[in-house]
């Protein structure tokens, strides 16, 4: 079940705090939830603990608005969050948005990091992937059920290939919610506001985060196909740290579900890295 703790500006934010052992800190996508690694968790061994936040806006956690939805402000909740549990440390898998906040947190807070494993994203994002993000961050799909989303998912996703149908309508029942008038929004669809904001102006040099993350045991996943993680971004990451486990996996593009057998391999030795 749910938890949840209160931030230091009054936001109810709930989380998921499951196992027990090394404190692994999982961080969805922009407009996902702790939801995102229902299909990981199976897969994690012994001795791990899973802890699942919603970012702020998303999930069950409140809506603060969008001046709030920020990764330094996300950032701030994560440590908000180990300091409710009491934990001085944790490793953390972040996914996308998530990613960014990891290394936003490596290059301000490193003293409370293990390790970080990224799964599709780095300090470089492609054009291409963020237009994508623009086109679809709050708005609701045309779709009246899940179902009917989980048959259009495909067309829509491209990039994915040998994706079961029971995979995209467990995608569409984690990500919307079924009225009477169609899918809703599992977050506040301000968040559009603040994406669009977060991208106006000149690019942002991410590398410096990057780099903040040097002495910590890294992975990088990237799925085949990305359209905002290129190929060629990764193998710069890979040649800043030669050490960082890394995993390309076939048939998927933004992002890998992290339960196929190379996420899951990586994921498993990095953990090693840890234990």
């Amino acid at each position: 079940m749910p938890d949840f703790f209160t931030a230091a500006d009054g936001a109810r934010l709930d989380f998921t705090d499951e196992g027990e052992g090394l404190p692994v800190v999982a961080l969805a996508g922009l407009t996902r939830n702790g939801a995102d690694f229902d299909y990981l968790a199976p897969h994690l061994p012994k001795g791990v603990r899973l802890i699942r936040p919603d970012y702020r806006g998303r999930g069950g956690s409140a809506w603060t608005g969008a001046k709030t939805y920020s990764v330094p402000q996300e950032a701030r909740d994560v440590l908000a969050l180990l300091d409710h549990l009491r934990l001085d440390r944790a490793a953390i898998i972040g996914t996308s948005r998530g990613g960014l906040i990891g290394m936003f947190l490596a290059a301000t807070a490193k003293e409370r990091l293990i390790g970080l494993c990224l799964n599709d994203v780095g300090p470089a994002l492609e054009r291409a992937g963020l237009e994508r993000i623009f086109d679809y961050v709050g708005r609701a799909p045309r779709a009246r059920t899940w179902d009917d989303l989980a048959e259009k998912l495909p067309g829509l996703m491209p990039g994915f290939a040998n994706v079961p149908v029971s995979r995209w309508r467990e995608e569409a029942r984690h990500h919307y919610i079924e009225t009477p008038q169609g899918l809703a929004l599992r977050y506040d669809p301000t968040l559009r506001e603040a994406f669009l904001e977060a991208f106006k102006g000149p690019e942002a040099d991410l590398w410096p985060l990057f780099d903040a993350c040097a002495g910590l045991p890294l992975a990088l996943i990237r799925g085949a196909n990305s359209d905002l993680l290129s190929a060629t971004n990764a193998a710069e990451m890979r040649r800043r740290r030669p050490d960082m486990i890394f995993a390309e996996v076939p048939d998927r593009a933004h992002i890998p579900f992290l339960d196929e057998p190379e996420s899951v391999a990586a994921i498993r030795a990095w953990l090693g890295l840890m234990a």
